[in-house]
C-alpha cells in the first residue's frame, strides 16, 4: 500500500510517499511543491493541483494523509493553509483517494513517541523509521513523511475503524485488543480535547524504530 502524506501550504506544500508492506515502511519519494509569492492566488492553487495530480497519477496512492487544520494566531497563515488544504482534498476526491486526517500530536506520537517532540526529533525519527541515508529535507517534506507514517501505523493497528471516517477522535474506541501505539494516540487525543499541554504526554508508543 502506498500512502501520500501532505503538509499543506500555499507557498510551500510538503509531500511524502511511503509504501507499507506488512510491518515494514519505506520511503518512495518526497519533496515540496512551491509557488512564487508574486503569482496570483488562483494560479498558485492551480499549480498545486496540477502537481498533486501528477504525483497521484504517477504513484497511484491508496490513501492520502493530511494534517488537520488548527486555528492559529496568524490568521493569514491559517487562510493560506486552508486554501491549499482545500485543493488537496479536491484532488483526492477527484481521483477517488480516501483521506485520513491527523493532528500534530498524533503525528508526533506516531514518529517520535510523544506529543512534545521537536521538529528535529521528528525529522530524525522519520529518517530512522524509513531507513533513509540522510535526514529528509526540507522540514515540509519531512513533516509530510511523518504524516504518511502516522497513517500507515493507524491503518495497520486500527483496521477495524470505518475507512470513510475523517475525524478519528469522534469514533467510538474499540472495546479490546488495544495496541500500545493505539493507546498512545488515544491519550494524545484525550489530552488535546481537555486542553492539556503536550509537554505532559506520556511516552507510550513502541520504542522500536521500525514500524509496528
Amino acid at each position: 500500500m502506498i500512502i501520500l502524506g501532505i503538509d499543506p501550504g500555499t507557498a510551500m506544500l510538503g509531500w511524502g510517499l511511503v509504501e507499507r508492506t506488512g510491518s515494514r515502511l519505506r520511503a518512495v519519494d518526497y519533496g515540496v511543491i512551491s509557488t512564487p509569492s508574486d503569482m496570483p492566488l488562483p494560479e498558485r492553487l492551480e499549480a498545486i493541483y496540477l502537481s498533486l495530480t501528477d504525483l497521484i497519477e504517477l504513484h497511484a496512492p491508496a490513501l492520502m494523509g493530511v494534517e488537520r487544520l488548527f486555528f492559529t494566531k496568524n490568521v493569514q497563515t491559517a487562510f493560506a493553509v486552508g486554501q491549499a488544504r482545500g485543493v488537496v482534498l479536491l484532488a483526492a476526491a477527484i481521483h477517488g483517494i480516501e483521506i485520513r486526517e491527523a493532528t500534530p500530536n498524533e503525528v508526533k506520537v506516531a514518529t517520535a513517541g510523544h506529543g512534545s517532540a521537536s521538529k528535529d526529533q521528528v525529522q530524525r525519527m522519520v529518517q530512522a523509521v524509513l531507513g533513509l541515508a540522510e535526514l529528509p529535507t526540507p522540514d515540509d517534506a519531512a513533516d509530510a513523511l511523518a504524516i504518511a507514517i502516522c497513517v500507515a501505523h493507524r491503518e495497520r493497528s486500527v483496521s477495524r475503524i470505518p475507512v470513510g471516517a475523517f475525524d478519528r477522535s469522534a469514533l467510538t474506541p474499540a472495546p479490546s485488543g488495544i495496541t500500545p501505539y493505539e493507546r498512545a494516540v488515544r491519550e494524545a487525543l484525550r489530552r488535546e480535547r481537555l486542553g492539556i499541554g503536550p509537554e505532559s504526554v506520556v511516552n507510550r508508543a513502541p520504542k522500536s524504530k521500525t514500524a509496528s
